[in-house]
């Protein structure tokens, strides 16, 4: 953290005055700082979650709302507010609102979970749907205010709303009266984590404060590290609450002062946070809510630190139902307790009944489980096994690797592929000698209606479909492994083509595991 400068202390004095007197316990709760049982044995550190699900919404997002619509004077908001949001923002302004007597006009992105969408609804709000990002939704959102002449309700770069989400730290502060080490903060837009900053900073600068962002919405740290806010053109829809492509203005600059360190977590880590959390608390929060606990356990892991007091705050629970079977199934690696592996083995009888014995024979004090196996004739001579198996700590998939490779099977990791994790696992087909001239790729679109048939649409007529796989996972966004032939194609029409659609997308044509299960040879 930079040394505080007087332009820095005294911005910590004007928020630290807000911050005390922000009106937000009208509706906000004092949620429970709760110790993790299980997390806090496991690494040799006390590790607390602050209960932001608790709040009426489920989210920490009341606190900013309604203190900003609070401090509105009578007429301003007369005619009612309106407000850009992927979900909780809206419903802590619907909720509000509510509150107050006053009418909200919510705008949200089409991608926005179905949950929030009803929640927002059954708060009285009038709810609009436009677009497929955040930045969509918050153009029309100010244009609506324009045309209503009624106020706009920032979810993040607002002073008022920062003050109201400042009094998670106010309460973690007071809740915990020995020594605090860190406190992990999921990052969006920034407004938590900046209202987080500064109280702490104002009142115990030795506190680190420590944001979490997910390596496809990383907008903040990249900000950070090139010294201006930086725009994304693509954002990640699975922490869908923390789904910005460009930070505030007044965020930005309060993080690049007084915000320690950004960490970067992937999808698998915050599917395994999401089940930590439910086993310590029986409650499901949504992946924004789990982010700051999935950093701290990185942190934990990287600094190797013992002896520390450290929180996570648990932002939100708002999520759909039909996303845990995706959790459920990416937790496992996320934890890393299972490992992905490609195994040929000879063509011939008793091949699959050694494997089993080698697999058998490793050496482990614990029975490893087998958790896929999956395997599909190619030839008279090999075929190939891809091979699913419980494990029990970091970097054992080499040691998995090398020792099946000592039996003489040939052996390939496989854990952290995408391809396989998402598709190749539910789609093992062979090969084919009618997908002659085959490109695969995998290719990412929002799940929303007409999103999949616009996508067929827009292919070309010459294009032949080989190989298709879609499989829906109750997410915000829906991953599509496609095989395409053409009799005269150049790469550069693909580009193209799938450039027109905005939908990110990967080449796997020459993925390994393609090439040994799937390619026509």
């Amino acid at each position: 953290m930079n040394y505080l400068t007087t332009e820095s202390d005294q911005i910590l004095d004007y928020y630290l005055k807000k911050i005390i007197t922000a009106k937000v316990y009208e509706v906000a709760k004092v949620t429970d700082l709760q110790k993790s049982i299980h997390l806090s044995d496991r690494w040799n550190n006390d590790i607390f979650y602050k209960r932001e699900d608790q709040q009426e919404v489920f989210s920490f997002k009341i606190r900013g709302a309604y203190n900003k619509i609070s401090q509105l004077s009578v007429d301003s908001c007369a005619q009612g507010v309106v407000c850009a949001s992927a979900g909780n923002h809206a419903q802590g302004v619907a909720w509000a609102t509510k509150k107050k007597g006053i009418q909200a006009y919510v705008v949200m992105p089409s991608t926005t979970p179905k949950v929030k969408i009803d929640a927002v609804k059954a708060l009285g709000a009038d709810v609009r749907l436009v677009g497929t990002s955040y930045t969509d939704a918050y153009y029309f959102a100010k244009q609506l205010a324009e045309e209503k002449n009624i106020p706009f309700i920032h979810p993040f770069d607002d002073e008022d709303v920062i003050a109201g989400q400042g009094t998670v730290a106010m309460e973690i502060l007071q809740q915990y009266s020995g020594s605090l080490d860190a406190v992990f903060v999921p990052v969006g837009g920034g407004g938590l984590i900046s209202g987080v900053a500064l109280f702490i900073k104002a009142v115990n600068p030795k506190i680190k404060v420590v944001g979490v962002q997910m390596t496809d919405s990383d907008a903040m740290f990249r900000s950070v590290d090139a010294g201006q806010r930086v725009e994304l053109t693509h954002v990640g829809l699975f922490s869908d609450g923390t789904a910005v492509k460009l930070v505030g203005e007044k965020t930005f600059d309060l993080v690049r002062r007084f915000v320690d360190e950004i960490m970067i977590v992937d999808t698998d880590a915050v599917c395994a946070a999401m089940k930590d959390i439910f086993l310590d608390t029986r409650n499901l929060v949504e992946p924004a809510g789990a982010l700051a606990l999935a950093g701290l356990k990185k942190f934990v892991q990287h600094t190797q630190c013992i002896g520390k007091t450290l929180v996570a705050i648990n932002s939100g629970a708002n999520t759909n139902f039909e996303r845990l079977r995706f959790v459920a199934e990416r937790s496992v690696v996320g934890e890393e307790h299972e490992a992905f592996f490609v195994v040929t083995i000879p063509e011939q009888k008793g091949s699959f009944l050694k494997l089993c014995q080698v697999l058998n024979q490793m050496p482990h004090t614990v029975q490893r489980q087998v958790t896929e196996f999956n395997y599909r004739i190619q030839d008279n001579t090999h075929a190939h096994v891809l091979l699913g198996l419980s494990i029990f700590e970091k970097g054992e998939s080499q040691f998995i690797t090398d020792y099946l490779q000592s039996f003489g099977f040939g052996t390939q990791d496989m854990t952290y592929d995408e391809l396989t994790r998402t598709h190749l696992r539910h789609l093992m087909g062979g090969n084919s000698i009618l997908a002659k001239g085959e490109k695969l790729f995998r290719i990412l679109f929002p799940e929303r209606p007409l999103a999949l048939l616009t996508f067929l649409q827009t292919l070309p007529a010459h294009w032949n479909i080989s190989l298709f796989h879609y499989r829906y996972q109750g997410m915000d966004e829906g991953s599509i492994l496609i095989g395409l032939q053409s009799e005269a194609f150049a790469d550069r029409e693909f580009v193209d083509t799938f450039e027109a659609l905005q939908y990110p997308w990967t080449d796997e044509t020459p993925n390994s595991v393609y090439q040994l299960f799937l390619k026509s040879h």
